[in-house]
């Protein structure tokens, strides 16, 4: 049982937390712009693409227009996706796991084309490519 004064800690900490972040008043898909839509506390907009976010690249607009803002402001919820997002994390970037944004990031960077890479492939071509992986004998 939460006592009296727990209570009232908590609702400072709350209070204290929504004067100091950006909350989350109002949060809607945009399919014509393809974009998720945050408006915050402060007047200011979020918008992001949903391909950009672990979960929500393969919904349909329907599971997209389904969004609750959590209790608290400080995320939202896609209940028809079971997917959740902080705010404070999607402000800073974070669109998913650890896991999940370095796999997505070592994807971007595998498929980046440059010269400077085009030339370095030749070069390696000319030389037989990469060698093969050798497959060790056990006796």
């Amino acid at each position: 049982m939460v006592t009296m004064s727990e209570f009232l800690a908590a609702s400072e900490r709350a209070e204290k937390r929504r004067r100091e972040e950006q909350y989350i008043v109002k949060a809607r898909f945009d399919a014509k712009l393809g974009r998720v839509i945050l408006e915050l506390g402060s007047g200011a907009w979020f918008a992001f693409r949903p391909e950009d976010a672990q979960g929500l690249g393969s919904a349909t607009v329907t599971q997209l227009r389904h969004i609750a803002i959590l209790p608290g402001d400080f995320a939202i919820d896609f209940p028809l996706l079971d997917v959740q997002f902080d705010v404070g994390a999607l402000m800073h970037g974070r669109f998913g796991s650890k896991a999940w944004m370095a796999a997505r990031l070592g994807a971007a960077g595998g498929s980046v084309k440059s010269k400077v890479k085009s030339a370095a492939a030749r070069a390696n071509g000319k030389l037989g490519g990469r060698p093969r992986k050798s497959v060790a004998v056990s006796a």
